[in-house]
């Protein structure tokens, strides 16, 4: 199953190559398309079926090719990710990894594949460790200080999970009686009280104003 998962990953480095190469070449001849792949996929269709003059013969030769291609890794990307879904329900463990918010079949898949069942991780903290999405601490004078997150371990399964994570933000934090709902809202205005204080302390003149 792991080595799946880096099938695809890598084919997902070379879309994603593919693609801002595409968006170099269009602003060399200056054409800018907004962010995203949907959007860029239908400027090129209605570039390589219109008349874009500042795109010469061989030059939309080349883009549709490229396009091509890059249809060809987006099959190949869905067929892995449809298998990834067959295998999802067809194990136990992955089913029950999908119920939580911001797991999906790709990171259940993955964990299931890395770690199995868990027993060898005594609590979720161990796991956290052993993928490096604990903070590193480093204690001068016997005072502790937490750092950033150490980033040690899985990449992939810590990529899948952090994404996962940023998804399932938006979503609970839209609902309003959950417990997750509560304990995001808390979390999010306790991260904005932190960037605004060093900013009250520079401008305070400013921020109380702004306040009244």
């Amino acid at each position: 199953m792991q080595v799946l998962h880096r099938a695809r990953d890598r084919l997902v480095a070379e879309r994603t190559a593919l693609i801002n190469q595409l968006r170099a070449v269009l602003m060399e001849r200056g054409i800018t398309v907004p962010q995203g792949r949907r959007k860029l996929e239908q400027a090129l269709t209605s570039m390589l079926e219109g008349c874009e003059t500042a795109l010469s013969p061989r030059v939309r030769a080349l883009i549709n090719d490229m396009r091509e291609e890059w249809c060809a890794l987006d099959h190949r990307i869905c067929a892995f990710d449809n298998e990834f879904a067959a295998r999802a329900r067809e194990d136990e463990r992955a089913r029950r990894l999908t119920t939580i918010p911001g797991i999906g079949v790709l990171s259940a898949t993955a964990l299931v594949a890395a770690i199995g069942d868990g027993q060898s991780f005594a609590r979720g903290r161990d796991l956290a460790a052993w993928l490096g999405l604990v903070p590193r601490q480093a204690t001068t004078g016997g005072k502790p200080r937490l750092k950033g997150i150490s980033k040690r371990g899985n990449v992939y399964l810590r990529k899948l999970l952090i994404h996962g994570s940023r998804a399932a933000l938006v979503s609970l934090s839209r609902s309003e009686r959950s417990r997750p709902s509560r304990w995001c809202k808390s979390r999010w205005s306790l991260r904005w009280s932190l960037v605004r204080r060093p900013l009250v302390e520079v401008w305070p003149d400013r921020h109380r104003s702004a306040a009244v």
